[in-house]
């Protein structure tokens, strides 16, 4: 991180600070140093269309307003209204590269996941009205708006199943669908349900480790060459992939992490790796497919209730 775009104090302990190239985020901001490279930078180094989309991430401002204003707000299904967009859950705005600091729309719906004004940032609408005039990037991240990203402190289980099955059920309507494949991925549970320790695949013994005590975790040399405070893998989370290419009814036993995806993303399109990133050690995804075979078909589900949609 560049400790010069760091705000507040620094003997405060600092919690999801914001990135710092978004109008929209708090006073404790962070950027990451202009020589550290995401997949965002690999994937525009190969010339692929990509981008991030997210919810709320459409400024309530006028068009051209700066600093733009991200006051979206959505009820969730129990009444509950609460903001939609969420700037610390928004990666590529922490890095000046790929950032778009005035939420600014992309120039057209062709141009969207190319490189103009938006810089591959956007709204969720963006994405349907690239999926609709089937134009979407090769590589698309959806992020939920708040009260539908499953966080407990904004959102419900009910208002994430709904969010996922209606993107999945629009998905598998449109004619690209043969093309895609979905990889839904959790955030960090702390591991309150979880009785079985993960694998230690990075040691490190620094006093911000706290597996088996303080500045203890495992005993052995840190696997990504001597960074410290990175213990992992940590607590088990799910990952699942829903696609026509993607083995039926089929339960993975390959070792892999939340990383895996940005292996399977570099290692599809021939990216390289990121350096000093457990992407270089992550297990792969393959095995979850069956590219020799599309499955074909469509399961649409009800998005309250979950049962398979009979009409």
């Amino acid at each position: 991180m560049d400790s010069r775009r760091e705000a507040g104090h620094a003997d405060r302990q600092w919690l999801d600070p914001d990135p710092f190239y978004d109008d929209c985020s708090g006073s404790e901001q962070v950027s990451m140093l202009s020589s550290n490279k995401n997949v965002g930078d690999l994937l525009n180094a190969k010339e692929i269309t990509w981008g991030w989309f997210q919810g709320g991430f459409k400024p309530t401002s006028a068009r051209g307003v700066i600093p733009a204003v991200c006051a979206a707000t959505q009820a969730r299904l129990d009444g509950v209204v609460v903001k939609s967009y969420s700037p610390h859950h928004e990666p590529f705005q922490y890095y000046a590269s790929t950032s778009n600091p005035h939420h600014l729309p992309p120039t057209s719906v062709a141009m969207i996941g190319y490189a103009d004004q938006a810089n591959h940032q956007y709204d969720l609408s963006d994405f349907w009205a690239a999926a609709y005039s089937g134009n979407l990037p090769a590589v698309s991240c959806l992020k939920a708006p708040r009260a539908q990203d499953g966080h407990p402190s904004n959102s419900t289980p009910l208002d994430e199943q709904q969010f996922l099955v209606n993107t999945i059920n629009a998905l598998e309507s449109l004619p690209l669908w043969k093309d895609t494949a979905v990889i839904i991925n959790w955030d960090d549970s702390d591991g309150w349900y979880d009785h079985q320790l993960g694998q230690i695949v990075n040691q490190s013994a620094t006093t911000a480790d706290a597996l088996t005590g303080s500045g203890l975790c495992g005993t052995g040399a840190s696997a990504l060459g001597g960074f410290e405070g990175r213990c992992g893998y940590g607590p088990r989370i799910p990952l699942q992939i829903v696609s026509g290419w993607a083995k039926k009814n089929f339960v993975d036993h390959t070792l892999t992490d939340q990383s895996s995806i940005l292996r399977f993303i570099e290692d599809n399109w021939g990216l390289g790796q990121i350096a000093n990133s457990f992407d270089a050690l992550a297990g792969p995804l393959n095995n979850m497919f069956d590219f020799s075979h599309f499955q074909g078909g469509h399961l649409v589900l009800d998005p309250l209730t979950g049962v398979v949609d009979s009409n």
